[in-house]
């Protein structure tokens, strides 16, 4: 009986190591974006037991796909499943901004709007939220919309940010709360017949 106890328990551990060292999907670059989007990529990085780090290098430095470079790079600049190397993980990030990623181009802006891993420049800011807002990243077309009504960027770029904010659907209640308030902040900057140009239809 014990031997047979003891050759049970030996399957069991096998089959648990088995389970553990099963090979790890990459993901596709849709999925990537998706997680991108709400913020799980690391997560899930982590999640995975950081079994795909190789393969995300990869399609980071060799194939120079966007949604990788910004994946690789947020793991370098943070030190997920790799050693932290913030330079080289901006780097990564500045690649998939030039590619025109929308996330990589908002992530940029709101760190130099904050100076996190960057120097604060606010003004750099405007220009990668601008990039990105005019891509439809809602939360780039709300922080550079407060970027403006703190005195920063162009007025001549203010009607095109009241008109995403204005054509704006979101079902999260404080984010709305927010797009209100910079509709209304804008509006004290901005000639009536410019707010009324700015609340078109997006497809108009």
């Amino acid at each position: 009986m014990k031997a047979i106890a003891g050759l049970t328990l030996m399957l069991l551990s096998l089959s648990i190591q088995a389970e553990e060292l099963k090979a790890v999907q990459l993901y596709s670059q849709d999925e990537l974006i998706g997680m991108i989007r709400q913020n799980t990529h690391l997560d899930r990085v982590v999640l995975d037991k950081c079994q795909l780090v190789q393969d995300i290098e990869a399609r980071a430095d060799t194939l120079l796909v966007p949604a990788y470079q910004f994946l690789w790079g947020d793991m370098l600049a943070w030190g997920v499943c790799v050693k932290a190397d913030p330079e080289r993980g901006v780097h990564f990030m500045k690649q998939a901004a030039q590619q025109g990623l929308p996330e990589a181009l908002e992530q940029l802006g709101r760190y130099y709007a904050l100076g996190k891993l960057v120097q604060q420049d606010k003004h750099k800011a405007v220009v990668f939220l601008r990039e990105a807002a005019g891509l439809g990243n809602l939360n780039a077309q709300i922080r550079l919309a407060e970027l403006f009504i703190e005195g920063y960027g162009s007025p001549y770029d203010y009607e095109d940010a009241y008109h995403w904010l204005y054509n704006a659907i979101t079902s999260d209640k404080p984010t709305h709360q927010k797009i209100a308030y910079c509709l209304s902040e804008l509006e004290k900057l901005m000639h009536p017949k410019a707010v009324r140009a700015a609340k078109r239809e997006l497809d108009s």
